[in-house]
């Protein structure tokens, strides 16, 4: 029980988890919002705005930075890898995503003569502004329960 509660105690663990719960929550209200429905697909899956790979591990840097300083070791690692994550979410997340969106339209162009009955999923990555406002809530919420 002691393992358990330790986790939980740890901020670097416990924070991350909320900032990331806090992102995807904000996409699902985002559909209600939008489209008028209920989509819980929207809390598991990737891409969307705001960007809760940015919003978590930008939360885990700000907690490190909190606790042990902003010029330590621990922060500036927690720093390159948030850098590290936010540009594969708007780079190679996102490239991969378009290119999935135009094998798509190819696919179902010619799906009469090329037997592929999978659709590829398009929405995986960010924009440069859903990597940055997912970054922001990082921040906030690292500094507000850190």
């Amino acid at each position: 029980m002691g393992f358990l509660t330790a986790i939980l105690n740890n901020k670097a663990i416990v924070i991350p988890a909320i900032s990331w719960f806090v992102a995807q929550s904000i996409k699902v209200i985002s559909v209600i919002v939008k489209e008028g429905k209920l989509d819980f697909t929207r809390f598991v899956g990737s891409g969307g705005m705001p960007s809760s790979h940015a919003s978590f591990i930008v939360s885990l840097a700000t907690v490190i930075g909190k606790k042990y300083g902003w010029d330590s070791g621990e922060f500036a690692i927690s720093v390159a890898v948030s850098l590290v994550v936010m540009y594969d979410a708007a780079g190679v997340r996102r490239a991969a995503g378009n290119q999935a969106k135009v094998l798509n339209r190819l696919l179902n162009f010619q799906r009469d003569k090329i037997h592929f009955d999978v659709t590829l999923k398009e929405l995986l990555g960010h924009t440069p502004f859903e990597v940055i406002m997912g970054a922001l809530l990082g921040i906030v919420l690292g500094i507000w329960f850190g």
